[in-house]
Formats: structure tokens, C-alpha cells, sequence
């Protein structure tokens, strides 16, 4: 099973996570499908993620949920976590999982990866962020 931190943008159904629905956005129309954005997290990461049709009534906050071949990609410029069509979810149980809040996922800025345009990679990894700050801390003169 993935954690939310390895999760990186791509054009494949191929996440298999567990996480907590953290915070759920109103219910909107896209045409005739029901859409919710939701935040969830797992004890690693959080992430945007995107419920769809059914989905929107089904889940609600606190929920644990196991997805399986999901997909992290930008649906209208927002990068979200999603089943998508070949995706499933399911409620696993509710309010008894660690979580963290950030990183957000869905937040931190992607490029493609420049030895595999198939791929991206984060512009400053996450944890290269973590190692200056603590790097920064020590050294500092108080």
C-alpha cells in the first residue's frame, strides 16, 4: 500500500492508499455528476482528493477509506488524488487513524522529470525542504 508521500502526478490508475477524510467541501453540479473536494490525509501526507457522483453522499468526515487503482493527476489545473473510472473506494472504518496535515501533496510544485518526460518530480523535494530547515536551526546563533 502507498503512502500519501510517495504519490507523484501521473496518467495511470495505479494507487492503492488508505487515509482519513479530513475536511469535505460542498456538493457542485459539473454538468450532470456531483463533485466534491475533499482533504485527506494518512500519517505521512495530506492531499487534495476528489469525489465523484455517489461518492459526494457516501463519504463523510472521519471516514477511513481504502482506495485502490486511483489516480493523481490535475482535473481543471488542480492537482487532486481521484478514483477516476477504473478506480474503487471504499469505507475501511472511522476516526482511528494518525494522520499529518502536511506536506499537502496537492500543493507542492511538480515539473517533469528531465530524464523521463513521462514522469515529475518535485521542484524542491519535500524532505530537501525539512534537511535545510533543521540545517538551518543548528547553525543558527541564539
Amino acid at each position: 500500500m502507498l503512502l500519501l508521500k510517495d504519490i507523484v502526478p501521473a496518467a495511470q490508475n495505479n494507487i492503492d492508499t488508505k487515509f482519513i477524510l479530513l475536511e469535505k467541501g460542498r456538493t457542485t453540479l459539473e454538468g450532470q455528476n456531483k463533485t466534491c473536494l475533499a482533504l485527506v490525509a494518512d500519517e505521512t501526507a495530506a492531499v487534495h482528493y476528489q469525489l465523484w457522483g455517489d461518492e459526494c453522499d457516501a463519504f463523510e468526515t472521519g471516514d477511513i477509506i481504502h482506495l485502490t487503482n486511483g489516480i493523481f493527476s490535475y482535473h481543471r489545473s488542480n492537482l487532486v488524488l481521484r478514483a477516476g473510472k477504473r478506480g474503487k473506494v471504499q469505507k475501511v472504518g472511522e476516526f482511528t487513524m494518525a494522520y499529518v496535515e502536511t506536506p499537502n501533496m496537492s500543493e507542492i510544485h511538480w515539473i517533469p522529470d528531465p530524464n523521463n518526460s513521462k514522469k515529475y518530480v518535485q521542484e524542491i523535494p519535500v524532505d530537501g525542504i525539512l534537511g535545510f530547515w533543521f540545517a538551518w536551526s543548528r547553525n543558527r546563533a541564539c
